[in-house]
């Protein structure tokens, strides 16, 4: 479980599913923190009026006493000014020395396009740790995490992910369930490199589920196919996904895409996101897909 966790409300659904979830994913004597990000005086409008500053602050602090009542939920208040709800989170994060932030779905709210619309490659590698978002709907059907799912291929990245998933599920004795999804090398379709020949899928399938049998407490298989579309349909057996991300720089991933920028779309489910460099509660160095 972690033991620092940011939320980032807004007064709208999206803020109240990512509160629910928090409030699941915090551990007993961690520290939750709601925050509301708001321009302030950083607005040129609002910055020649000190009267609207003055009132845009109360009414955040109003906002957040609201949520906080309406949730149920102990954590303490935080109003922050920045230019743009990505931005403040993380700098908020960093401060705070926070091991999760966590947000709604992008579907609905200021946070959850700012997060996770189209600034969504940015927002999640200059995240300072893991980043969460809440299923739609989730506080109206708040469930307990019974399934973990994880993105594995035994890379170093999706093993900080399984350490991570197992911590998760270990407090309740949840399920964890891995998938491996295995596709055609992404150098295949770039010309940089010739596939190795012979290889068929059904080969490559029994290697993974070899892999997959040598991870002891997991139930995993594998299947071939698109990994953003396999994963994200993965999400409709398990409660929340855990992923990590490779944090490609930005020539790359035009080559390669992104299966956690696909994912954070079209997920089914609550999902978890790992970038480079962030930690884990329990301080693991993370990053996958």
């Amino acid at each position: 479980m972690f033991k620092n966790v940011l939320v980032g409300v807004d007064g709208r659904p999206n803020g109240r599913d990512a509160m629910a979830l928090a409030s699941q994913l915090t551990d007993p004597d961690g520290k939750l923190t709601l925050a509301h990000v708001h321009s302030g005086d950083l607005r040129p409008s609002r910055a020649i009026a000190p009267g609207l500053v003055r009132e845009e602050r109360e009414d955040s602090h109003k906002l957040l006493e609201r949520e906080r009542v309406a949730a149920n939920v102990k954590a303490d208040l935080l109003s922050i000014v920045s230019m743009s709800p990505g931005r403040g989170l993380h700098e908020q994060a960093e401060e705070q020395n926070a091991d999760l932030i966590v947000v709604g779905s992008c579907s609905h709210g200021a946070f959850g396009r700012a997060m996770l619309g189209d600034d969504t490659r940015a927002a999640l590698n200059g995240a300072p740790c893991a980043v969460t978002i809440a299923s739609r709907g989730y506080a109206e059907h708040p469930t307990s995490i019974a399934k973990v799912g994880v993105a594995y291929n035994a890379s170093p990245e999706s093993k900080a992910a399984l350490a991570l998933a197992r911590e998760l599920a270990a407090p309740t004795g949840a399920a964890v369930h891995a998938l491996e999804v295995v596709s055609i090398p992404t150098y295949a379709y770039t010309g940089l490199m010739t596939p190795p020949i012979g290889e068929s899928i059904e080969v490559m399938i029994q290697e993974a589920n070899g892999r997959m049998k040598e991870l002891p407490g997991v139930e995993g298989h594998a299947v071939y196919g698109l990994a953003g579309e396999e994963l994200a349909a993965f999400g409709d057996q398990v409660d929340i996904l855990v992923v990590g991300s490779r944090g490609y720089g930005p020539v790359k991933r035009l080559v390669l895409g992104s299966t956690s920028d696909y994912l954070q779309r079209h997920a089914r489910c609550s999902l978890l996101v790992l970038p480079r460099a962030a930690a884990g509660p329990a301080e693991h160095v993370t990053g996958q897909a």
